[in-house]
């Protein structure tokens, strides 16, 4: 693949991100500002009636503000950001994990980016809505997330490249189901060795809290889903030579 591929790639990769942004902001708003708008009502009422934005001042940026623009900066940059790195993710996996296309090759980074970048750390630390978790903790809890964010990364890239190693000697089959495992039991002992948190308190509603957390469950599945389509029709119409293309009924005819 050559630098002009690889650059028009990355274009489309962010042009699909931005895409898959916009779906799942829509996803965001609908399903998971009710459950935060929830949450902070019951932070309010819990402090008496009063939010405290910080030493009585007024808050710099309104909740409507934080629900409209601010989600929508968050969620588009975000999926502009993905978008590109997925892109370079692809150029490097196709024709290397097996005999894809671009369409299938765009799926399966698409479904590793949403179970390395967001499924593995999700499980072990779950998103928590306004009024949920210990603010003394809370740079150490962000900084356990993207560290496992990044070890599963690395696991997944390594998984991959164990299952390219066996496969000529398992079959492509038996060496990804053996891959699949040794990531697994990796991911298993990060779990066990990296600290957990457990900060619910007793009265806030398990309801609210599972909704809030399939909602942004929700959102990275639907930007990875949308991000995979998107880009996986983009690159293929950029790689596919024009002679693999069907051709127009009346030059089939002639």
């Amino acid at each position: 693949m050559n630098t002009l591929s690889v650059r028009a790639l990355l274009v489309r990769g962010m042009l699909a991100g931005l895409a898959a942004g916009v779906a799942a902001l829509l996803v965001a708003y609908f399903l998971g500002e009710s459950r935060v708008d929830a949450a902070i009502a019951l932070e309010e009422h819990a402090a008496g009636g009063h939010h405290d934005h910080g030493g009585g001042e007024e808050e710099l940026v309104s909740r409507a503000m934080q629900a409209t623009g601010g989600l929508a900066t968050g969620v588009l940059v975000f999926g502009v950001a993905i978008g590109g790195i997925a892109a370079i993710a692809f150029c490097v996996a196709l024709g290397r994990i097996g005999r894809f296309g671009p369409r299938a090759t765009a799926a399966f980074v698409a479904l590793g980016g949403l179970i390395a970048v967001y499924v593995v750390p999700f499980l072990k630390y779950p998103a928590n809505p306004p009024a949920v978790g210990d603010g003394d903790t809370i740079v150490k809890r962000t900084a356990l997330f993207f560290l496992l964010v990044l070890l599963s990364v690395l696991l997944a890239v390594g998984a991959v490249l164990l299952g390219r190693r066996l496969a000529p000697r398992l079959g492509n089959w038996n060496a990804t189901v053996a891959a699949g495992a040794a990531f697994l039991l990796a991911v298993t002992l990060a779990y066990v060795f990296l600290p957990s948190y457990n900060e619910v308190g007793p009265d806030f509603p398990g309801q609210l809290l599972w909704q809030f957390r399939l909602a942004t469950l929700a959102v990275q599945a639907v930007l990875w889903t949308v991000f995979g389509l998107v880009f996986g029709a983009l690159a293929e119409r950029l790689l596919t030579p024009e002679s693999a293309r069907p051709r127009p009924a009346e030059t089939v005819a002639a």
